[in-house]
């Protein structure tokens, strides 16, 4: 088959998609970058909002092209005004990250760069080695380990697990699957959904997941034991532990130390999902103490973008043995293979460590954070944060009706607005204190379940604090918001 492609002439002078004015399209860029300056400069003024239907009719995208100016004030006035609102110092919902201000610089950068992470010798490669080598020194692991940035903890879960997998059933769980071997994964029944996502997708299914019970210090150690024991003696294969550091329902953390004893006398991985709690290894004490023993971990999974405030998405999957972790991704086709100079050079190549290919450059906003503000500045962030989130627990305390349904640990608080009222009712009026106070932009709390003294299960408010933009202050109106919310709808 043969195509015309024109004559000569046709071919000369093809039009880029570049602009054709670069003078206007300056222009308008610089007017744009102003905007998320004065936005960013002014974040307690601009909470969340629902998008009017006129706005979502104006993202309809037609056959024709706008100009630069056209572009840039739509994204100034027709976007940028509608985000999550987790710029704003009371956003406290789920465990959103806030961002910080070098993030925008990043992004930009990385934008004009363009760069392909997969692979290659270039810049950004060492960029995110660094950033992998950096959070690999706070966590205590040896200089030895990999690791690779990804979309965030549920990513960063499956390749450690597969990498767990890999190790125990061999290479050929690479050309057969997991055949006919009964896999089995233990954990608290406060994990996160990520890992059972996780074996859902590695084939393992959720029924080889062993939930075990939890407390406020974290997973029964010993039940776990007898679970391992009575799986092995019908015929499972166990082959990891996965420890909580931050569950998202209370803020508890696993014992790690006991959980990394247990692995080594049974011979399995131990993975720490430690999707925002693992940053603690950066404050201060008591919060500091709660990750001891992440250091013996076999693979940790943490988020950028949560509690290091980094714009999304930047999450890290460190693995102990960069041996297993290569062994378990590494497949190159013979146009990707390196030589030794040149741009296809750089081995080893980030796409032998994970899933993607085609990676975009998320080392870039994270690097920057913590060249601006250290370790130093990052970690006495996130102490002000725990110590924010034991404040709303004394002011909770200190309320006649309102109630804590579990105890403050890291930077979670979890309470009811009137622990006076049935289950039913309590569960209706934190229901809907939660969205009026997100309607009304006055502070954002999620929701949780919890269990009342007689087994009752109740909607509690839940303020997650990885902001630091909030101060004492921002804490005080949010429980007061909470307070006047609730008496004006008894």
């Amino acid at each position: 088959m043969s195509f015309d492609t024109g004559t000569p002439d046709d071919t000369a002078n093809q039009p880029t998609l570049d602009p054709k004015d670069w003078a206007a399209f300056r222009a308008s860029a610089h007017h744009l970058l102003d905007a998320c300056l004065d936005r960013l400069t002014s974040a307690g003024e601009h909470p969340w909002q629902p998008v009017p239907q006129d706005v979502r009719d104006s993202y309809r995208l037609s056959e024709d092209g706008a100009d630069a100016t056209d572009l840039a004030s739509t994204l100034r006035d027709q976007i940028m005004p509608y985000a999550t609102g987790n710029t704003h110092p009371r956003f406290f919902g789920w465990v959103h990250g806030t961002g910080v201000v070098e993030g925008l610089m990043s992004e930009m950068v990385a934008a004009t760069m363009n760069a392909n992470c997969g692979g290659r010798d270039h810049g950004s490669v060492y960029v995110e080695r660094e950033v992998i080598d950096w959070a690999r020194r706070q966590m205590g692991l040896p200089s030895s380990a990999s690791g690779v940035l990804v979309t965030g903890t549920s990513q960063a879960t499956v390749i450690a697990l597969s990498t767990a997998r890999h190790k125990v059933l061999g290479a050929d769980v690479r050309r057969v699957g997991n055949s006919d071997h009964k896999l089995t994964v233990y954990a608290s029944t406060q994990v996160h959904a990520s890992t059972q996502n996780a074996l859902e997708i590695m084939g393992i299914g959720a029924e080889g997941l062993r939930l075990l019970p939890s407390g406020a210090d974290g997973l029964d150690v010993s039940a776990m034991r007898a679970q391992i024991a009575e799986d092995r003696a019908n015929g499972c294969v166990p082959f990891a532990i996965v420890g909580t550091s931050g569950s998202v329902d209370f803020g508890t953390f696993d014992d790690l130390t006991a959980l990394a004893d247990l692995a080594r006398d049974e011979d399995l991985w131990l993975h720490v999902d430690g999707a925002f709690g693992a940053w603690t290894r950066l404050a201060e004490d008591p919060w500091r103490a709660l990750t001891d023993g992440i250091d013996r971990a076999d693979s940790i999974a943490c988020d950028f973008h949560k509690w290091m405030f980094v714009p999304y998405d930047c999450g890290l999957v460190l693995i102990r043995d960069e041996a297993d972790h290569r062994a378990t991704f590494a497949n190159r086709p013979a146009y990707l293979s390196s030589m030794e100079n040149g741009l296809a050079g750089g081995d080893p190549w980030f796409c032998d460590y994970g899933t993607d290919l085609s990676r975009g450059n998320r080392a870039l906003k994270a690097w920057c954070t913590i060249r601006a503000h250290g370790a130093k500045g990052l970690g006495t962030a996130i102490t002000a944060n725990c110590r924010q989130a034991a404040l709303m627990g004394q002011l909770v305390e200190t309320e006649d009706k309102m109630a804590l349904v579990a105890p403050v640990v890291s930077n979670l608080c979890v309470f009811t607005a009137d622990a006076t009222l049935s289950a039913t009712e309590q569960s209706a009026l934190n229901t809907r204190i939660a969205q009026d106070l997100q309607m009304r932009g006055l502070a954002v709390f999620s929701t949780t379940t919890a269990q009342t003294p007689d087994g009752e299960d109740v909607t509690c408010l839940r303020a997650a604090i990885t902001n630091h933009r909030t101060q004492a202050e921002d804490i005080e109106i949010a429980v007061q918001s909470v307070a006047d919310c609730r008496d004006a709808k008894l």
